[in-house]
């Protein structure tokens, strides 16, 4: 009974308060509202932008079987907010790369990382950075573009691909302890994949041409 009268206590002061400042409650609860409105109508553009956009990239998919950097491009350019755009970017990047235009495949996952430095795709991005390194002879700067995946990027896939790459540079370089110590990475972190296989295929041939000669064997009476 106590708890109940101080209720009706608490409420009979709040009255008159309530009562001169009701024009100010009845704004802010208008504005309350009105921010709900406007947060549900973005978050509902937004995922029609993303609809729209997957649709987009589903379609250039289908009609170029996968093979048009423009048309990758272009979606990536039309919804640059949505993962759909993301995902067209880097496809279409990796279009220049197929085609052998290694430098504009360079620019575009350049682009990429600069645009979305933190987001899902951006060790993907990082690793295209440096196989178009690579692939153009630019073997100083895909070093160190290699070295960055390995150190930063948490894919296990992307950072074993970069692994493998630089293991290639190593071996062609001379550098054969590095190369075997890359390759036997690989080949441990993608056990039944076809870069485990691979790399484990190189291990071997390594190991095979820097074995150390078999000593001659000695003549009857030395």
């Amino acid at each position: 009974m106590q708890a109940q009268d101080s209720t009706t206590l608490f409420f009979l002061k709040l009255w008159p308060w309530v009562e001169a400042n009701k024009n100010r409650l009845i704004a802010g609860a208008a504005i309350v509202v009105f921010a709900i409105f406007i947060i549900w109508y973005m978050d509902c553009q937004r995922e029609a932008k993303e609809v729209s956009a997957g649709q987009a990239l589903t379609q250039v998919a289908m009609a170029n079987g996968g093979s048009s950097s423009d048309a990758y491009l272009q979606v990536a350019a039309r919804y640059p907010s949505t993962m759909a755009g993301q995902r067209a970017m880097l496809l279409g990047a990796a279009a220049l790369f197929d085609t052998g235009n290694f430098a504009g495949a360079q620019a575009q996952f350049q682009k990429f990382l600069d645009e979305h430095p933190d987001g899902e795709f951006s060790g993907q991005a990082a690793l295209g950075v440096a196989e178009s390194l690579d692939a153009q002879g630019k073997t100083d700067l895909a070093v160190g573009a290699y070295q960055r995946v390995i150190n930063s990027v948490s894919d296990a896939m992307v950072t074993s691909t970069a692994k493998f790459g630089l293991a290639r540079i190593d071996e062609s370089q001379g550098k054969f302890n590095d190369a075997l110590g890359l390759y036997q990475d690989v080949a441990n972190a993608n056990s039944g994949s076809s870069l485990g296989s691979e790399a484990g295929v190189r291990l071997m041939e390594l190991r095979g041409k820097t074995a150390p000669a078999p000593a001659p064997a000695l003549k009857p009476g030395q």
